[in-house]
């Protein structure tokens, strides 16, 4: 049953509104309830179960309950690694502890490739854009000064102070990119001083150094290419790096440039006599003493390890092979010993007045020779007694029949 009122002079149905109203409310609250559904979604897990309770009653909210409950008792489905990405991926598996796999994209064994084909990259520079990277740099070092100047004063625009800031960074920017694109010539650079005690790669990193100095202090305005300016900052590093770090015996570094000229000279005259030149060609075409010439020729070699593996097993050194000046050859010890045999049995044929006067005197005993003083002392007479009984008892072993048993010894 409905009851009509007039509004107005329009006709409105009573008995209608209520249920006008809850359709209208039942639409608008649709969109609502989708929303929180999605919202909810991701977050299974955490579906409070007292809501689930609440909702018991209701067949469409309890299908939502149990989608709920079975997304959260789903184990978690391990990523599919794309072939194309880079870096590290983690992989979920059953026990929840993720797996690191590694997707190395045309990576080799060769680190100097990989950095080769790194630095390959970066494209060339022309003058014009050597240019421009310059001016940037020196425009960010210029806004870096004044910000750095006026930090202490509070007066500064913020405005003012971002644009500063935006200078700087483009700055830093331009000096990577003038940096990246001219690290192929530090590689060119580097190989030439390839064998001589460093790595390549040592030799390529020292001469980056000389790179970035030669960045900072590279000039536009005199109207010179980059790559001719920084060659010199590369070797300079390059050459200073194999001074202080090749060689076991750190030589001076004006020394190791004498001894590298001096090689150069050496290999030219070589090629051009067809034979090694003498220390007073090379003296005559270094301009110095042949004196100086072997002198730095010494200071050039390299000491070598007595551990140094010999033969392709490696199961012999260096130091196997080298005599031992020292040592006492077993021939000679013998010799000796029986030298030492000979002479006690010439010497028992003496008085034993005249055999302890030679044995002090030529100090058999001890190795140590006394003075006719300080037998004197010991036999109780004088100095000139003593050489009596010297030249006496010399006279008595120069007899054939004492010495000819010592004469082998002399050879």
């Amino acid at each position: 049953m409905s009851s009509e009122t007039t509004t107005n002079g329009k006709a409105v149905d009573t008995a209608a509104e209520p249920q006008a109203a809850a359709t209208t409310a039942k639409a608008a609250a649709e969109p609502a309830v989708a929303k929180a559904a999605t919202a909810k979604k991701p977050a299974a897990k955490r579906a409070p179960a007292k809501s689930r309770a609440k909702a018991k009653g209701e067949d469409d909210v309890e299908s939502e309950d149990v989608e709920t409950d079975e997304d959260s008792e789903e184990k978690p489905k391990a990523r599919v690694i794309d072939p194309n990405s880079k870096g590290f991926i983690l992989a979920a598996d059953e026990d929840d502890a993720p797996q690191q796999q590694v997707m190395v994209a045309g990576a080799t064994a060769d680190p100097v490739k990989d950095y080769l084909k790194q630095i390959g990259k970066v494209a060339l520079l022309n003058a014009e854009q050597e240019v421009d990277l310059a001016l940037r740099i020196e425009a960010g070092l210029f806004a870096n000064e004044k910000l750095m100047a006026d930090t202490g004063s509070k007066k500064m625009d913020k405005r003012l102070r971002w644009d500063y800031e935006q200078i700087i960074h483009d700055g830093k920017i331009a000096k990577n990119h003038l940096l990246e694109a001219n690290l192929r010539l530090v590689v060119s650079l580097a190989k030439r001083y390839t064998g001589r005690g460093m790595l390549f790669l040592d030799l390529i990193q020292e001469g980056n150094l000389g790179l970035i100095r030669a960045v900072e202090k590279f000039d536009y305005t005199k109207g010179f290419k980059f790559s001719t300016y920084a060659t010199w900052w590369i070797r300079q590093a390059i050459t200073r790096a194999m001074a202080d770090q090749a060689r076991t015996i750190r030589i001076p570094v004006h020394m190791v440039e004498v001894i590298n000229k001096l090689a150069r000279v050496q290999r030219q005259m070589l090629q051009d006599l067809g034979r090694e030149p003498t220390p007073e060609e090379l003296a005559k075409e270094l301009d110095m003493t042949p004196e100086k010439v072997v002198e730095v020729q010494k200071y050039g070699r390299e000491p070598i390890s007595l551990h140094t593996p010999l033969g392709e097993d490696g199961d012999s050194e260096f130091g196997d092979l080298i005599e031992d000046s020292e040592a006492v050859v077993p021939a000679d010890a013998v010799s000796f010993t029986l030298l030492q045999e000979q002479l006690h049995s010439v010497l028992d044929t003496l008085s034993e007045r005249e055999a302890g006067v030679v044995a002090m005197r030529f100090g058999l005993t001890d190795g140590q020779p006394k003075t006719l003083d300080e037998i004197g002392k010991v036999y109780g007479v004088t100095r000139e007694r003593i050489r009596q009984i010297e030249s006496k008892t010399m006279s008595k072993l120069r007899h054939p029949s004492r010495s000819q048993v010592l004469r082998d010894y002399l050879d």
